[in-house]
């Protein structure tokens, strides 16, 4: 059985963008409940550590971290960026919690102590670009996270696999021209945010995009990763993979309009384990059917421990 460590921190529990947001509280909440089952006595239960501004800096603009953790938002009230994207008095500290469980993932599994490891942190963070906030999302976890393996362990190829039902456009903006990063996304189409056509493939192939049409299921998403996002993979030979792990094309899902089943989570995340040689960094994402969301993040974890 693999050593598993789990990441998270109470204050991911904080962020609050406002009554009825999809991106709430009970996410997380829904998650830790599941992990408490007994399959998964054995995790390693770990607090996410903050992220430092110079971590941050690896994949933002330092005057655009600056500004984010520099918004004063009062007791009580909550501060818009977008229709979609806004903070709260914790959202700062739970941010810098989000990024720094990731680059604790890395950590954990580069140091040795854990095979695998699990970011359960929120806000999520695939769709943040380098200078700008959107879709939920304020710092990139897994692009930070990938940009600490090669800064601090001194990776060559780091990869970023996205099963979000969105496209990271955040990850993808952020890894586009650097040929030693590789991104590869499966997710609906048309969608927000509208990037991720196939033709979009960076400075040296070294992104992968599958779109999949509203209403696909299992069977074209399975098809998808083996011959198209999964080879592309395993061509750009990584030395670590970082998963930004969301669980929203699930069919039960209220945000989009893909088919997944819960087997299919861990069915690709079987996938990546055996191209990462049952080594594994992952960060939660979106999912947002709260039921289908703990299964799901369940199904994920238990494939690696069981690798």
């Amino acid at each position: 059985m693999n050593r598993v460590a789990l990441f998270t921190h109470p204050v991911c529990l904080e962020h609050d963008m406002g009554p009825y947001h999809p991106e709430c509280p009970d996410r997380l909440r829904a998650i830790a409940g599941a992990l408490e089952h007994p399959d998964f006595t054995s995790l390693l239960r770990e607090r996410a550590p903050p992220a430092t501004l110079d971590q941050l800096a690896l994949n933002h603009g330092r005057h655009y971290a600056e500004a984010i953790l520099a918004i004063h938002v009062p007791d009580g009230e909550i501060v818009q960026l977008d229709a979609d994207t806004a903070l709260c008095p914790a959202t700062g500290e739970a941010a810098l919690r989000a990024a720094g469980g990731a680059i604790a993932a890395v950590d954990a599994v580069l140091e040795g102590w854990a095979d695998c490891a699990f970011a359960a942190v929120r806000p999520p963070g695939h769709h943040a670009e380098p200078n700008k906030a959107m879709g939920f999302c304020f710092f990139n976890n897994a692009a930070i996270a990938a940009q600490h393996a090669r800064a601090k362990w001194g990776l060559a190829r780091v990869a970023v696999v996205d099963f979000d039902v969105h496209h990271g456009n955040g990850t993808q903006d952020a890894f586009a021209a650097d040929p030693t990063l590789f991104y590869a996304s499966s997710h609906q189409s048309p969608a927000y945010p509208g990037t991720g056509s196939m033709d979009e493939r960076g400075v040296s192939g070294n992104i992968a995009n599958l779109p999949l049409r509203p209403g696909s299921g299992s069977r074209e998403f399975r098809a998808g990763w083996d011959n198209i996002l999964l080879p592309a993979l395993i061509d750009f030979r990584p030395e670590l993979i970082v998963v930004s792990a969301g669980f929203d094309a699930h069919q039960a899902d209220p945000l989009a309009d893909l088919r997944l089943e819960t087997g299919d989570f861990a069915w690709i995340t079987d996938r990546l384990l055996e191209i990462g040689g049952g080594r594994l960094v992952s960060t939660l994402e979106g999912g947002y059917d709260l039921t289908a969301l703990a299964a799901s993040a369940a199904a994920h974890v238990r494939a690696m421990l069981r690798a």
